[in-house]
């Protein structure tokens, strides 16, 4: 907690969160919390609280209807951020992705700050 990263299956490094998604973290182990629930997932819900399953695809989509958007375009938007404001290597050992993985994130994008100068 103190340093806003969490562990994700099988990836070789803590992956940093960004204020927005700590809160929402947050707020899920709380939920969980006040149903004393032996589930070991961060997101239960009223049909996993007394189970060991995860929230299921469907629940979570369900969840974001109002948004417009599903978990897949949420996670891209917050790939092509990351990999543009930081170092694609860097953004691709947290997440458990190749370079070049990563690298497709940076496609039609320059960043005139890091240009040299005229």
């Amino acid at each position: 907690p103190l340093r806003q990263t969490v562990r994700l299956g099988e990836r070789p490094h803590p992956v940093p969160m960004d204020p927005a998604s700590w809160t929402i973290v947050q707020r899920c182990l709380a939920q969980r919390a006040s149903w004393r629930t032996a589930n070991p997932h961060v997101i239960v819900t009223k049909g996993t609280k007394a189970g060991r399953s995860p929230a299921s695809v469907a629940y979570l989509s369900h969840v974001l209807d109002d948004c417009g958007f599903g978990p897949r375009m949420i996670r891209y938007t917050r790939l092509i951020d990351l990999v543009n404001t930081m170092d694609p290597k860097l953004v691709a050992a947290a997440f458990g992705m190749t370079a070049e993985a990563a690298m497709i994130y940076l496609a039609d994008f320059v960043d005139p700050t890091r240009l040299p100068n005229p």
